[in-house]
């Protein structure tokens, strides 16, 4: 599992945990993001059950593991946070968020660590870590039906769960190089997991008001420079809940 440090200066630190190259391949690549205040830490999409032993050794490798103090759960497919009993056996006091909408089905995971829930209203709330806030941006529909992404004002990042997503070799570099070049791994993902125009139109007219300065998905690779504004273009332009029919 590759380890790329994505910012730092000083105070935050944004890392990410990726291509798995051992992984089964059956399992879908995702990407793990882990992000560092001080002396304290967030995990955002600790991903799978299956993927866990080389999480878990990436991610303490880098930090102590008492310095994890919350989760985020962007939404409740297994991808996402099935992993969360075994990392709550490690970080018994550390916070989970997630969408109010998913508490009575991400129990099924795991309900001895329901207490540690922090539901998230539809509206989205302020996350503080260490000194610093984060804002965690409702993404409905996009694609599950109670979905957060996360902005860090300062660093510019936002973390946009499968928005953004694409199904790459794993071999491939961690950012996008060729814009133009990487749709053709977007373009099915999206038509197929982003059922609504009119979420996509509230999700773009909220974050492009951010200053983002650097997109990061949960699969595939990582936007920044101009390459932000040309996704949130494609984005724009794209013709979503028209699936075609096989031939």
């Amino acid at each position: 599992m590759k380890k790329t440090v994505l910012y730092d200066d000083g105070n935050i630190q944004w890392v990410v945990f990726g291509r798995d190259s051992s992984k089964p391949d059956s399992i879908i690549d995702t990407n793990e993001y882990l992000v560092q205040c001080q002396d304290e830490t967030i995990l955002i999409d600790p991903g799978g059950v299956e993927i866990f032993p080389n999480v878990l050794t990436a991610v303490s490798e880098h930090v102590e593991l008492n310095t994890i103090k919350a989760f985020l759960c962007s939404h409740q497919d297994p991808d996402i946070m099935s992993s969360l009993p075994l990392w709550m056996a490690l970080t018994p006091d550390a916070k989970i968020y997630l969408s109010w909408l998913w508490e009575g089905f991400v129990s099924h995971f795991g309900n001895e660590f329901s207490s540690n829930f922090v539901q998230i209203p539809d509206e989205g709330l302020q996350l503080t870590l260490g000194q610093s806030s984060f804002q965690l941006v409702p993404a409905h529909h996009l694609h599950s039906a109670g979905n957060f992404h996360l902005f860090d004002p300062c660093s510019g990042i936002l973390f946009t769960g499968d928005v953004g997503a694409a199904l790459l070799p794993v071999d491939h570099g961690m950012f996008v190089e060729d814009f133009e070049a990487h749709t053709q791994f977007m373009e099915k993902f999206h038509l197929r997991w982003m059922p609504s125009n009119s979420a996509k139109d509230i999700w773009l007219n909220r974050v492009r008001k951010l200053g983002v300065k650097m997109i990061c998905p949960q699969h595939g690779a990582i936007f920044k420079g101009e390459n932000v504004e040309k996704f949130f273009d494609w984005f724009d332009d794209l013709e979503l809940g028209k699936l075609k029919r096989a031939s």
